[in-house]
């Protein structure tokens, strides 16, 4: 029987890893361009430092490391017996894996404060593991690549995400749409409409509002306790069409009363009014998008492929309160998240990671034994020196395996060196693309490759 692997996690040949690379070497090479610096953090954080950030659905998703030795140790029989899971689990349990990057990253602000620079911004590429159902675009293991900016409450940090994510796309040719809205006109509207107590229902039904359609998300207001009438307030608000700038004023009007919803609309007319009209994509001003996770308190973001249906691929938002719970209060941040599983299905999809990315071995030299390949070494080395990836066969096997080799490998060069050209002291190169040959000196054969 073939061992198989947990749902919602997956293995990547060399292909894939080309590609996946691609990736991440495009969003790395724009953050640095911008001045992030690079950390990691431990795949495992204590529970303390997890639970209770994400909201009580993230909660849910938390995969728990039950404690090593006996953990049933603190659990009596009859606590087993009564078979309470979450209860169970805060006794056996107290490690997690990371869910996200973003509140081991304030955890680590918290404590390396002494040593930090601010305002600090950093980047961090890690998988997160959530325990969600695996579907399509939905992974257990997946791959963030986090950008965040603290120390610093400069609405500038937000123009600035504005322009990686659209310089990150537009390096990948991805065409999509930057969605924006922010947390403080959320919470006008839930003052306005008398239930400013279920702001993180009232955000977490209304962000699935494109999963599920605006009749479900009423269901779920329903659920969660608002009033058909204050359901019926809400509907000309999430479905508000035109310009940003004409939605911004409709909301001043309806948001006249709440000095939150004032602020928030305040916020995101500077950040629009700022960000370079010289864009490649439309940044739109989205009253759906909610990114039902607590801890954001400004500005957030979620991107949107426009030529495959794949859902966000990347998003991001303010959050002035994080470090607080750490012991840190007053610290403000700003950060974007970067999606790469689903940015790889869709550059999949739309057949967009250019040849080159997936290119490995250039040149492969035949093994027609020991004297030849000891001819052959010093060659290698030399176009490996110069920045050419080079192979020699490792076996002296039949000429027609080593050229199947090297053609299941589309490797664009085969070098053949016989007991004729040892004796001449050349080798013969072969374009395995047109099939030309040619018959070279070393030094010849060296330059024909760089060149």
């Amino acid at each position: 029987m073939k061992p198989s692997i947990v749902k919602g996690t997956r293995d990547f040949g060399p292909v894939e890893m080309a590609k996946r690379n691609y990736i991440l070497d495009t969003i790395r090479q724009v953050y640095q361009l911008y001045g992030f610096q690079q950390i990691e953090t431990p795949a495992m954080e204590t529970l303390a430092t997890l639970m209770g950030k994400y909201g009580e659905e993230g909660d849910k998703l938390l995969f728990k490391i039950l404690n090593s030795g006996d953990c049933l140790s603190k659990v009596t029989d009859e606590e087993l017996m009564q078979r309470n899971a979450l209860a169970l689990a805060a006794k056996m349990c107290e490690k997690g894996l990371r869910y996200d990057l973003t509140v081991p990253f304030a955890r680590y602000v918290v404590n390396h404060r002494e040593e930090l620079l601010l305002p600090f911004k950093r980047y961090q590429v890690q998988p997160v593991w959530r325990a969600d159902r695996p579907q399509k675009g939905r992974y257990r293991e997946f791959v963030q690549f986090d950008g965040d900016i603290v120390g610093s409450t400069s609405l500038l940090n937000e123009v600035e995400l504005i322009q990686i994510l659209d310089d990150v796309f537009s390096r990948l040719r991805v065409r999509v749409q930057i969605k924006i809205n922010n947390r403080k006109i959320l919470s006008g509207i839930a003052e306005i409409i008398g239930a400013a107590n279920k702001i993180t229902d009232i955000t977490v039904a209304i962000d699935k509002l494109d999963k599920i359609g605006i009749d479900q998300v009423n269901e779920e207001l329903a659920r969660c306790g608002l009033t058909p009438q204050q359901i019926g307030q809400l509907q000309p608000i999430i479905t508000l069409s035109g310009t940003n700038s004409q939605k911004l004023q409709v909301l001043e009007q309806v948001l006249a009363s709440s000095d939150t919803g004032l602020k928030g609309i305040e916020e995101l007319r500077f950040i629009l009014d700022a960000t370079p009209a010289t864009l490649n994509n439309e940044v739109q001003l989205d009253l759906t998008l909610a990114r039902g996770l607590n801890y954001y308190t400004g500005a957030i973001f979620e991107v949107k492929a426009l030529d495959t249906p794949m859902g966000s691929i990347s998003g991001g938002g303010r959050y002035d309160n994080l470090t607080g719970i750490f012991g840190m209060p007053d610290l403000s941040g700003v950060g974007v998240s970067f999606g790469v599983d689903r940015i790889y299905d869709v550059l999949d999809a739309l057949h967009l990671c250019p040849e080159n990315a997936l290119a490995t071995t250039r040149v492969l030299f035949v093994n027609f034994g020991q004297r030849e390949a000891a001819f052959c070494l010093p060659l290698a080395a030399q176009l490996r020196s110069r920045g050419i990836s080079t192979e020699i066969y490792p076996d002296a096997a039949k000429t027609k395996k080593q050229m199947a080799y090297a053609n299941a490998r589309q490797i664009p060069y085969v070098v053949l060196c016989g007991a004729d050209e040892l004796e001449q002291g050349k080798l013969t190169l072969k374009d395995m693309n047109t099939g030309q040959q040619q018959l070279l000196s070393p030094d010849q054969l060296i330059d024909r490759i760089d060149n």
